[in-house]
């Protein structure tokens, strides 16, 4: 199975604090990737290098075998890569359906002419296509609403949405499930598995549950102080004594 991403001997430094240090993560079509470490691992960071929001110091990027390394975020989506964040990055004023129509803005015709004659048209097509993801997420009750009149559970769902209306091939989730309650963690993961086989989509998340993190990946990588300390299935790298020692200590 051919990589669709591809991250290579990948340093990242600000002044003298190095967030990075030599990591390397590949990730097949279609498998479902875990990356997991305590709280300033070089997670997050990662993420924002794969999409455009940090620069590395050093190392390659590679998607379906091109560089992305120096496109800008917006350049990064148009390749095939959305993104959640751990701190929910809606339009609050905006209805649900408003902000998933956000996604598709990538999607309209940058031709002038075209969008004067064309627009109706080209409006029916992607409110179309955001109101099918609506109906998956089970966001019909509230399509209307306010973003900030939802539950947090609901925005979460509502933020997956408007990745998903970019039409994504390499979706990265940025602690999903943080911040909700079992019952929520549990659902917003039979979500997560739904996309994959609904939308074809490949996946890449950090999460700090390990449970979750063991069900849905096939594989994992273990960061800490951004080095990769351990890669493997979730069991593997669940025993392996850096990873343990990184989350328990000595």
């Amino acid at each position: 199975m051919a990589d669709l991403l591809e991250v290579r001997d990948l340093s990242l430094q600000f002044g003298g604090i190095t967030a990075l240090q030599d990591v390397g993560v590949a990730i097949a079509e279609g498998e479902t990737l875990a990356v997991i470490g305590p709280n300033g691992s070089g997670k997050t960071s990662l993420f924002n290098c794969v999409t455009g929001i940090y620069r590395p110091t050093s190392g390659a990027i590679r998607l379906r075998g091109e560089s992305i390394l120096g496109l800008s975020p917006d350049e990064v989506t148009r390749r095939g890569i959305a993104r959640t964040f751990q701190n929910l990055r809606l339009f609050h004023n905006m209805t649900v359906l408003d902000n998933i129509m956000v996604g598709r803005h990538l999607h309209f015709r940058k031709n002038f002419a075209a969008v004067l004659l064309r627009l109706r048209g080209e409006e029916i097509r992607h409110r179309r296509r955001c109101e099918e993801i609506i109906e998956f997420l089970n966001l019909e009750v509230v399509r209307k609403t306010r973003v900030a009149d939802c539950s947090y559970g609901l925005q979460k769902r509502v933020e997956i949405g408007r990745a998903l209306a970019t039409e994504p091939r390499l979706l990265l989730l940025d602690e999903p499930v943080s911040g909700l309650n079992q019952e929520e963690k549990d659902e917003f993961a039979y979500w997560i598995h739904e996309i994959r086989g609904r939308f074809a989509i490949t996946v890449l998340l950090v999460e700090h549950d390990l449970r979750i993190a063991s069900r849905l990946a096939t594989r994992m990588v273990a960061l800490d102080h951004g080095v990769k300390i351990a890669e493997g299935s979730p069991a593997e790298v669940q025993r392996h004594p850096d990873v343990i020692k990184a989350y328990l200590g000595e």
